[in-house]
């Protein structure tokens, strides 16, 4: 896209901005603040489930070694984050001053310089995790600052986003060791992710309900997808499919074994932190209906993530993503993290 110049920084509130003897102390209280509003800390704990809902449609499950692209993952939404805000912050410091490169508080350049390191890191994690891993972490960069420097506010920007919710679940099932059988999952997971993009471009000046409409349709699609469309297993889990043990049936329809109800549930959860947003939003369009159904997409990702590992019948796994969603909630309630958004 095309970048204007960088107007005037607005002024500092006095109230958030560090002491001037803690100025370059990375440390200090409000400079950490100030980072962890900058990586949008309490939504890094929607990004796990990506790769454990990518090793559980590779027929794996959770251990030390998906610490490394679960890693991967981490640091690369992290520069992503990072990106994002120093690529807007001529916008930003007329729609959003109190962001803190706008307000001052973080330098453009050490926002740059902490992208490109966090880029760094989560290449090396994934190769760390193995040569598949990083095979797809590569493109998956790429898309993250391609989406944030070029394809944003193009009509591409949505589809870019949705790519790299993919490409992180399938980055798990690779180092699982098949991204192949992640493919279906990562389609899912990028629908919804495309949804909650498309509603996200209006966030600041509302107006429009087509987007609201067009979410709500596809959580309720994605709903009954996940819980009534055929299941491939992977080999590792065809045994757990037999009549009476846990596992999603392989011949289609309504999942009706314990995995299934469980995965009916998630999905459930999911429709319901996802839906309700929407449908305020698509009523009445303005930027704070239009944040908040953007900040229940981006929550709702989590129980989605689960009852995608709960339908490749990976239950405990499901359970572990889906505690990530009181953890978030948790931590955002602190003290610190008061002001931060979770978009």
């Amino acid at each position: 896209m095309t970048r204007t110049a960088s107007p005037p920084l607005a002024p500092v509130d006095r109230d958030t901005a560090p002491a001037p003897s803690g100025a370059d102390d990375p440390v200090t209280p409000n400079r950490a603040a100030a980072w962890a509003e900058l990586v949008r800390l309490p939504a890094l704990f929607t990004v796990p489930g990506d790769t454990l809902a990518g090793v559980a449609a590779a027929g794996g499950r959770p251990g030390p070694r998906a610490l490394l692209p679960i890693g991967s993952s981490l640091c690369l939404y992290a520069a992503g984050m990072v990106l994002n805000d120093w690529a807007d912050r001529a916008e930003d410091a007329v729609e959003r001053p109190h962001r803190p490169l706008p307000s001052g508080r973080i330098r453009p350049a050490a926002a740059l310089t902490a992208a490109c390191g966090l880029t760094g890191a989560g290449l090396l994690l994934a190769a760390r995790a193995g040569r598949p891993a990083l095979a797809v972490a590569a493109p998956l960069a790429a898309t993250v600052w391609a989406y944030d420097l070029a394809l944003k506010h193009t009509p591409a920007g949505p589809a870019a986003m949705a790519a790299a919710r993919g490409l992180d679940l399938l980055m798990g099932a690779a180092a699982a060791g098949s991204a192949r059988a992640a493919a279906p999952s990562a389609a899912l997971l990028g629908c919804h992710t495309l949804a909650v993009t498309a509603v996200s471009r209006r966030e600041t000046t509302g107006g429009s309900a087509a987007a609201p409409l067009a979410a709500l349709a596809a959580t309720g699609a994605l709903t009954r997808l996940v819980t009534h469309r055929r299941v491939r297993l992977p080999a590792g889990r065809r045994a757990a499919a037999a009549p009476g043990l846990p596992g999603p049936t392989p011949g289609g329809g309504v999942l009706t074994t314990p995995a299934g109800a469980v995965t009916a549930a998630l999905a459930a959860a999911y429709a319901a932190t996802a839906a309700r947003p929407y449908f305020h939003a698509a009523l009445n369009p303005s930027p704070p209906l239009t944040q908040r159904a953007v900040g229940g997409g981006i929550r709702a990702t989590v129980p989605l993530q689960a009852a995608l590992a709960a339908r490749s019948g990976a239950t405990a796994t499901s359970l572990l993503i889906a505690a990530l969603a009181p953890a978030g909630r948790l931590f955002a309630r602190r003290r610190a993290m008061r002001k931060v958004s979770i978009t």
